[in-house]
């Protein structure tokens, strides 16, 4: 497709400041299949949960395979300056190495620059199978700038998911165009179905040539967003739906958002935290409006669940993000340095080494699976959750002192669910410990019963256990999830035993936490 006839009346590139900010079953969207709860779609789902096409598309997708992210890696480029609508939770930033938050880059690109960005990148993270436009701006209100960079990629590099998010103002005249350059993933963020929400969310909109504001600006935006929503899912293409936990606001709304989603056919829904600390200068940042705790938002994803799949591992990616998810390997690949390599494209070598990270993967399953049969045959109905130190690959190999994130897991004798990422500080700055960030890591996974990690020093590890968090380091660079359903076997077997008593981790646990920290 020549992407020059692309009609961009519909843009606000030129209008906006910039510098301001196949069809899924009987149109129910994600949900379980029968009574036995078995997974039907969604980010936990395996090969034998779906459809053989609808596998192809997300088995190697990190963000629509929440077992692909241990092991394949995206990028995006920033070739969509440009918005058309405000949103109280964004404020784009341009030329910023130290902010991890959407709608952030370091650099802007051309099209040209991304297609060979791209080509850099995937020769060097053979590994990195996804490419997303995701803006600064929004990509469709930059359609010129969005659809050449996918035609020159889609040209060079035939084996790479093309996959874009949008505020959805613009999809519906969009749908034939992305039908055309086989975009299968696109991800569109609602955060409301009630524009009177909606207008304590957006202050405007800027479409058809005006800007309009308050509820009837909400409203043409959430028309237009369901729209694009079922038209999408009529042409198969899967579609995940972000919303923003906003304590207040929409949090409680959000559950009737989700409702709405899975009617249209919506693959995936993603209900990420509000990101509002003042130094960002976004308007919700500089008012005061609160960022949800991890307990909150596990609560609202959990009432949720039952409707549809969640995403529960997404790391709300800045718009320039390269690598696993949860890393960024953007300093790497500046456009200095890009057009300064001589790339080749190997497909063979990028595929050969798919097939090991494949039998990599295999191997985690199998180890996990050997666990189960052993669980399976335990009737408690004890649930507790755990954290894990790891930089990846889904194997604990992360320092308790160098952690950035904890990933969290749900036991029961069902398996090891995986149900959110907790963000901290380095404990370990300089070769010491820093106390006060030990409170805040407490403070972090409180509701954990035990935390594994590749290695933990005296000091942390008693203030942990003080705390009534057991620190593990025996399953050191072992499978997360194999080794977390060890550990849970050898739990029951102790409670059952009445070596140790079970107890829930509740408003006793956020005491302890406290007096830690107060100490």
């Amino acid at each position: 497709m020549d992407v020059s006839t692309l009609d961009e009346a519909s843009s606000a590139e030129s209008a906006v400041d910039i510098g301001k900010v196949m069809p899924i079953a009987a149109r129910n969207g994600c949900g379980r299949s029968g009574g036995g709860g078995k997974a039907s779609c969604g980010s936990q789902a395996g090969q034998g949960d779906l459809p053989t096409e609808i596998w192809e598309k997300v088995k190697n997708h990190p963000c629509y395979s929440e077992a692909a992210h241990h092991h394949y890696a995206r990028m995006h480029v920033a070739v969509a300056p440009a918005c058309n609508i405000q949103c109280n939770y964004c404020n784009r930033k341009y030329d910023c190495a130290n902010e991890s938050r959407p709608g952030v880059v370091s650099e802007k690109l051309t099209p040209e620059q991304a297609a060979k960005k791209v080509l850099a990148v995937a020769s060097t993270i053979p590994q990195m199978t996804v490419l997303g436009i995701a803006g600064p701006g929004d990509p469709l209100a930059n359609p010129k700038r969005t659809f050449k960079t996918f035609e020159l990629v889609a040209r060079s590099a035939p084996d790479i998911k093309l996959c874009m998010s949008t505020n959805g103002l613009l999809l519906p005249d969009h749908i034939d165009t992305i039908a055309n350059f086989k975009i299968d993933h696109v991800t569109i963020t609602i955060n409301m179905v009630d524009p009177e929400i909606g207008a304590k969310i957006y202050p405007w909109i800027f479409y058809n040539h005006k800007r309009y504001t308050g509820v009837e600006a909400a409203k043409i935006l959430n028309d237009r967003q369901l729209q694009g929503l079922e038209m999408l899912t009529e042409r198969g293409i899967l579609c995940k739906i972000n919303s923003v936990m906003i304590p207040g606001i929409n949090d409680q709304h959000l559950v009737k958002v989700n409702k709405a989603v899975k009617s249209r056919g919506a693959f995936l829904h993603n209900i990420m935290p509000l990101i509002s600390a003042p130094e960002h200068g976004t308007v919700f940042g500089l008012s005061g409006q609160r960022e949800p705790t991890a307990q909150e938002l596990k609560a609202l994803q959990d009432a949720c669940a039952g409707e549809m799949n969640l995403m529960r591992h997404c790391r709300q990616c800045r718009a320039d993000a390269i690598g696993l998810l949860g890393e960024d390997r953007s300093a790497e690949f500046t456009t200095e340095k890009v057009m300064a390599m001589d790339v080749e494209y190997d497909l063979q070598m990028r595929k050969a080494y798919q097939a090991k990270v494949e039998e990599e993967r295999l191997a985690r399953l199998a180890g996990k699976q050997e666990e189960l049969v052993e669980l399976a045959t335990n009737m408690s109905d004890i649930n507790l959750m755990v954290a894990v130190a790891t930089k990846g690959a889904g194997v604990i190999n992360e320092h308790f002192g160098h952690a950035k994130e904890f990933q969290v897991y749900e036991l029961s004798t069902t398996g090891a669910k995986f149900v959110g990422h907790r963000r901290v500080d380095h404990y370990c700055q300089g070769g010491y410990g820093e106390e006060e960030r030990l409170a805040t890591i407490i403070r972090a996974i409180k509701d954990c019963h035990a935390v594994f990690v590749a290695k933990i020093g005296g000091c942390p590890k008693s203030n942990l256990l003080k705390a009534g968090i057991e620190p593990v380091d025996r399953y050191a660079h072992e499978f997360i999830e194999k080794s977390a359903i060890a550990w849970f076997k050898s739990y029951l077997e102790k409670v059952q035993s009445g070596e140790i008593q079970h107890t829930e981790r509740g408003e006793a646990a956020i005491r302890q936490a406290a007096l830690i920290s107060a100490a």
